[in-house]
Protein backbone atom coordinates (compact mmCIF):
# COMPACT_ATOMS: atom_id res chain seq x y z
CA UNK A 1 0.00 0.00 0.00
CA UNK A 2 1.02 3.61 -0.27
CA UNK A 3 2.62 5.82 1.88
CA UNK A 4 0.14 8.15 3.02
CA UNK A 5 1.32 12.21 3.80
CA UNK A 6 -2.08 13.68 4.14
CA UNK A 7 -1.74 15.20 7.23
CA UNK A 8 0.60 17.70 8.08
CA UNK A 9 2.93 17.37 9.41
CA UNK A 10 2.35 12.86 9.14
CA UNK A 11 3.89 11.74 12.30
CA UNK A 12 6.38 8.98 12.31
CA UNK A 13 7.09 6.85 15.46
CA UNK A 14 10.22 4.97 15.46
CA UNK A 15 10.43 2.16 17.51
CA UNK A 16 13.19 -0.44 18.69
CA UNK A 17 11.35 -3.56 17.83
CA UNK A 18 12.26 -6.14 20.56
CA UNK A 19 13.13 -3.52 23.02
CA UNK A 20 11.75 -4.29 26.08
CA UNK A 21 10.38 -7.87 24.20
CA UNK A 22 8.34 -8.72 21.09
CA UNK A 23 5.42 -8.75 22.95
CA UNK A 24 5.42 -5.70 24.43
CA UNK A 25 6.92 -4.11 21.40
CA UNK A 26 4.04 -5.63 19.17
CA UNK A 27 1.21 -3.30 21.91
CA UNK A 28 3.17 -0.55 21.95
CA UNK A 29 3.26 -0.75 18.28
CA UNK A 30 -0.46 -0.43 18.22
CA UNK A 31 -0.61 1.94 20.62
CA UNK A 32 0.91 4.25 18.51
CA UNK A 33 -1.20 3.78 15.73
CA UNK A 34 -4.41 4.51 18.24
CA UNK A 35 -2.68 7.27 19.74
CA UNK A 36 -2.37 8.81 16.14
CA UNK A 37 0.95 7.90 14.17
CA UNK A 38 0.74 7.74 11.00
CA UNK A 39 4.09 6.15 10.36
CA UNK A 40 5.75 3.86 11.73
CA UNK A 41 9.55 2.38 12.10
CA UNK A 42 10.41 -0.65 12.88
CA UNK A 43 13.93 -0.44 13.97
CA UNK A 44 15.95 -3.92 13.18
CA UNK A 45 18.44 -4.02 16.63
CA UNK A 46 21.90 -4.02 15.25
CA UNK A 47 24.92 -4.46 17.53
CA UNK A 48 27.18 -2.03 15.94
CA UNK A 49 24.60 0.88 15.64
CA UNK A 50 26.83 4.13 14.55
CA UNK A 51 24.53 6.51 13.54
CA UNK A 52 22.27 6.41 17.15
CA UNK A 53 23.11 7.75 19.76
CA UNK A 54 22.97 6.10 23.24
CA UNK A 55 19.12 5.92 24.14
CA UNK A 56 18.52 3.91 20.70
CA UNK A 57 22.27 1.91 21.13
CA UNK A 58 21.11 0.92 24.58
CA UNK A 59 17.39 -0.63 23.34
CA UNK A 60 19.36 -1.90 20.60
CA UNK A 61 21.45 -3.69 23.06
CA UNK A 62 18.49 -4.93 24.79
CA UNK A 63 16.62 -6.54 22.25
CA UNK A 64 19.63 -8.36 20.91
CA UNK A 65 19.76 -9.90 24.11
CA UNK A 66 16.32 -10.32 24.01
CA UNK A 67 16.87 -12.26 20.92
CA UNK A 68 15.05 -9.91 18.47
CA UNK A 69 15.97 -10.50 14.64
CA UNK A 70 14.83 -9.50 11.20
CA UNK A 71 13.34 -12.25 11.27
CA UNK A 72 11.10 -11.30 14.07
CA UNK A 73 10.37 -7.72 13.02
CA UNK A 74 9.04 -8.98 9.97
CA UNK A 75 6.81 -11.27 12.01
CA UNK A 76 5.87 -8.61 13.76
CA UNK A 77 5.25 -6.29 11.17
CA UNK A 78 2.62 -8.72 9.62
CA UNK A 79 1.42 -8.61 13.12
CA UNK A 80 1.15 -5.08 13.02
CA UNK A 81 -0.78 -5.18 9.63
CA UNK A 82 -3.55 -7.70 10.44
CA UNK A 83 -4.76 -4.81 13.02
CA UNK A 84 -3.93 -1.80 11.71
CA UNK A 85 -4.44 -2.22 8.09
CA UNK A 86 -4.02 1.89 6.81
CA UNK A 87 -0.87 2.77 9.00
CA UNK A 88 2.21 3.24 6.95
CA UNK A 89 4.91 0.44 7.87
CA UNK A 90 8.66 1.08 7.25
CA UNK A 91 11.31 -1.12 8.05
CA UNK A 92 14.22 0.76 9.43
CA UNK A 93 17.86 -1.20 9.64
CA UNK A 94 21.35 -1.28 8.67
CA UNK A 95 22.14 -3.35 5.93
CA UNK A 96 24.25 -6.04 7.59
CA UNK A 97 20.97 -7.85 8.50
CA UNK A 98 19.43 -7.62 5.02
CA UNK A 99 22.47 -9.43 3.58
CA UNK A 100 22.84 -11.52 6.12
CA UNK A 101 19.17 -12.33 5.45
CA UNK A 102 19.28 -11.90 1.53
CA UNK A 103 18.15 -8.88 -0.15
CA UNK A 104 15.99 -11.02 -2.56
CA UNK A 105 14.29 -13.38 0.40
CA UNK A 106 14.26 -9.65 2.54
CA UNK A 107 11.97 -7.66 -0.02
CA UNK A 108 9.89 -10.93 -0.76
CA UNK A 109 8.71 -11.23 3.24
CA UNK A 110 8.45 -7.59 3.63
CA UNK A 111 6.16 -7.49 0.51
CA UNK A 112 4.04 -10.86 2.25
CA UNK A 113 3.96 -8.89 5.63
CA UNK A 114 2.08 -5.40 3.44
CA UNK A 115 5.06 -3.04 4.29
CA UNK A 116 5.30 -0.21 2.87
CA UNK A 117 9.18 0.06 2.21
CA UNK A 118 12.55 0.00 4.04
CA UNK A 119 15.16 2.80 5.26
CA UNK A 120 18.74 1.46 5.30
CA UNK A 121 20.77 3.81 7.11
CA UNK A 122 24.16 3.07 5.81
CA UNK A 123 23.31 1.98 1.89
CA UNK A 124 24.35 4.56 -0.12
CA UNK A 125 22.86 5.51 -3.04
CA UNK A 126 26.12 4.33 -5.15
CA UNK A 127 25.68 0.99 -3.88
CA UNK A 128 22.12 0.53 -4.33
CA UNK A 129 21.53 -1.05 -7.87
CA UNK A 130 20.74 -3.94 -6.90
CA UNK A 131 18.80 -2.84 -3.92
CA UNK A 132 16.97 -0.66 -5.99
CA UNK A 133 16.16 -3.53 -8.91
CA UNK A 134 14.90 -5.72 -6.31
CA UNK A 135 12.97 -3.59 -4.21
CA UNK A 136 10.78 -1.58 -6.70
CA UNK A 137 10.32 -4.68 -8.75
CA UNK A 138 8.51 -5.67 -5.64
CA UNK A 139 6.74 -2.28 -5.02
CA UNK A 140 8.05 -1.64 -2.23
CA UNK A 141 9.60 2.22 -1.30
CA UNK A 142 12.98 2.63 -0.99
CA UNK A 143 13.96 5.80 1.67
CA UNK A 144 17.39 6.99 2.14
CA UNK A 145 18.67 9.89 4.18
CA UNK A 146 19.97 13.40 3.43
CA UNK A 147 22.39 15.13 5.84
CA UNK A 148 22.71 19.16 5.64
CA UNK A 149 26.26 18.29 4.49
CA UNK A 150 25.46 16.98 1.16
CA UNK A 151 26.33 18.12 -1.84
CA UNK A 152 23.54 19.65 -4.46
CA UNK A 153 24.72 16.46 -6.54
CA UNK A 154 24.30 14.19 -4.16
CA UNK A 155 20.95 15.15 -2.88
CA UNK A 156 20.26 14.87 -6.31
CA UNK A 157 20.98 11.08 -6.28
CA UNK A 158 19.36 10.72 -3.54
CA UNK A 159 16.12 12.23 -4.57
CA UNK A 160 16.28 9.73 -7.68
CA UNK A 161 16.70 6.64 -5.83
CA UNK A 162 14.07 7.00 -3.36
CA UNK A 163 10.38 5.83 -2.88
CA UNK A 164 7.55 7.15 -0.64
CA UNK A 165 9.69 10.10 0.70
CA UNK A 166 13.23 10.97 1.60
CA UNK A 167 14.67 10.85 5.53
CA UNK A 168 16.14 14.60 6.00
CA UNK A 169 18.64 14.72 8.88
CA UNK A 170 18.10 17.91 10.20
CA UNK A 171 21.86 18.36 11.70
CA UNK A 172 25.12 16.30 12.06
CA UNK A 173 25.64 13.61 13.98
CA UNK A 174 23.81 10.56 15.93
CA UNK A 175 20.20 10.17 17.24
CA UNK A 176 19.02 12.09 20.21
CA UNK A 177 16.27 14.32 21.69
CA UNK A 178 17.64 18.06 21.08
CA UNK A 179 15.54 21.49 22.94
CA UNK A 180 15.69 23.18 19.98
CA UNK A 181 15.18 22.35 15.94
CA UNK A 182 18.48 22.61 14.05
CA UNK A 183 18.12 24.94 11.93
CA UNK A 184 19.74 22.95 9.45
CA UNK A 185 16.83 21.57 9.06
CA UNK A 186 14.93 24.19 6.43
CA UNK A 187 17.69 25.05 4.40
CA UNK A 188 18.12 21.34 4.20
CA UNK A 189 14.41 20.72 3.16
CA UNK A 190 14.55 23.79 0.83
CA UNK A 191 17.10 22.11 -1.30
CA UNK A 192 16.15 18.85 -1.32
CA UNK A 193 12.41 20.55 -2.78
CA UNK A 194 14.81 21.62 -5.88
CA UNK A 195 15.49 18.03 -6.75
CA UNK A 196 11.97 16.14 -5.84
CA UNK A 197 8.20 16.18 -5.63
CA UNK A 198 8.29 13.41 -3.06
CA UNK A 199 7.05 14.16 0.72
CA UNK A 200 10.56 15.08 3.23
CA UNK A 201 10.22 14.53 6.19
CA UNK A 202 12.77 15.95 8.96
CA UNK A 203 13.88 13.16 11.79
CA UNK A 204 17.01 13.47 14.77
CA UNK A 205 16.59 15.71 17.44
CA UNK A 206 12.70 16.01 17.40
CA UNK A 207 11.25 15.15 20.43
CA UNK A 208 8.15 17.82 21.39
CA UNK A 209 4.96 18.88 19.89
CA UNK A 210 6.49 22.73 19.23
CA UNK A 211 9.15 20.96 17.53
CA UNK A 212 6.48 18.66 15.08
CA UNK A 213 4.66 21.45 14.48
CA UNK A 214 7.46 23.57 13.56
CA UNK A 215 8.96 21.28 10.79
CA UNK A 216 5.26 21.12 9.34
CA UNK A 217 5.98 24.55 8.64
CA UNK A 218 8.54 23.34 5.71
CA UNK A 219 8.22 19.43 5.72
CA UNK A 220 5.18 17.12 5.00
CA UNK A 221 6.94 14.42 7.72
CA UNK A 222 8.41 14.71 11.69
CA UNK A 223 10.24 11.40 12.96
CA UNK A 224 10.56 11.09 16.90
CA UNK A 225 12.67 8.36 17.82
CA UNK A 226 14.70 8.80 20.45
CA UNK A 227 12.20 10.19 23.13
CA UNK A 228 9.97 7.50 22.31
CA UNK A 229 12.23 4.99 23.04
CA UNK A 230 13.20 6.99 26.23
CA UNK A 231 9.68 6.91 27.30
CA UNK A 232 10.00 2.75 26.50
CA UNK A 233 13.27 2.50 28.72
CA UNK A 234 11.98 4.05 31.65
CA UNK A 235 8.22 2.36 31.57
CA UNK A 236 7.73 -0.91 32.86
CA UNK A 237 6.68 -3.73 30.39
CA UNK A 238 2.94 -3.39 31.87
CA UNK A 239 3.04 0.50 31.07
CA UNK A 240 5.28 1.14 28.36
CA UNK A 241 2.11 0.86 25.46
CA UNK A 242 -0.23 3.27 27.42
CA UNK A 243 2.82 5.48 28.13
CA UNK A 244 4.05 5.53 24.58
CA UNK A 245 0.22 6.44 23.37
CA UNK A 246 0.56 9.26 25.78
CA UNK A 247 3.55 10.92 24.19
CA UNK A 248 2.27 10.40 20.94
CA UNK A 249 -0.99 12.10 21.69
CA UNK A 250 1.02 14.75 23.21
CA UNK A 251 3.28 15.41 20.17
CA UNK A 252 0.02 15.48 17.88
CA UNK A 253 -0.82 18.65 20.00
CA UNK A 254 -0.53 21.70 18.65
CA UNK A 255 1.99 23.94 20.47
CA UNK A 256 -0.04 26.14 22.49
CA UNK A 257 -2.30 22.75 23.40
CA UNK A 258 0.93 21.49 24.23
CA UNK A 259 2.13 24.61 27.05
CA UNK A 260 -1.19 24.39 28.73
CA UNK A 261 -1.57 20.73 28.94
CA UNK A 262 2.08 21.14 30.70
CA UNK A 263 1.18 23.22 33.10
CA UNK A 264 -2.03 21.63 33.88
CA UNK A 265 0.17 18.75 35.04
CA UNK A 266 2.31 20.88 36.81
CA UNK A 267 -0.76 22.67 38.74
Amino acid sequence: MPLSFQSRPTLIAYLTCGDPDLATSLRIALAAIDAGADVLELGVPFSDPVADGPVIQRASQRALEGGATLAAVLQMARDIRRQASEAGLIVFSYLNPILRFGVERFADEARQARLDGALVTDLTVEEAGDYLRIMRARGLATVFLAAPTSTDERLRRIAAASRGFIYAVSRTGVTGERSELASDARQLAKRLRRFTKLPIAVGFGISSAAQVAAVGEFAEGAVVGSAIVRCIEQSSAAEAASRVGKLIRALKQAPNEARQSAVSNRT
